[in-house]
């Protein structure tokens, strides 16, 4: 009794995969079961064609930055390009520049390297 059924060990590997793949499609179709299920989906609300869809609102118009004197415009829309580029979302309320003193810049530029 002690012994084992094979020792052949392509047959145990067979065996174990079988049984691996086996309990990923269980997984797989219980996944698409919960998403059936799924309670925290929101409720479609049925669209009533009486009602006329509102007219758009008109675009409103982003109010540019509050640049300082000296700084071109090619320079305030690469400033922007690179905040928007870095993750950045709302508006851009003011450009200026920074002083630059030694440990304040190597934190920013440190926060930067992060990311």
């Amino acid at each position: 009794m002690g012994h084992p059924v094979t020792t052949n060990p392509l047959i145990i590997m067979l065996i174990n995969m079988t049984v691996v793949f086996i309990v990923l499609v269980c997984l797989m179709y219980m996944i698409k079961l919960i998403h059936i299920v799924d309670p925290t989906k929101p409720k479609e609300e049925p669209v009533s064609k009486a009602v006329p869809a509102p007219a758009p609102a008109p675009a409103a118009v982003p109010a540019s930055p509050a640049v300082e004197e000296g700084i071109p415009a090619e320079v305030v829309a690469a400033i922007a390009a690179a905040v928007a580029s870095c993750g950045a979302s709302g508006e851009i309320r003011s450009i200026r520049p920074v002083n630059r003193e030694g440990w304040k810049q190597s934190g920013r530029m440190h926060g930067f390297n992060i990311g």
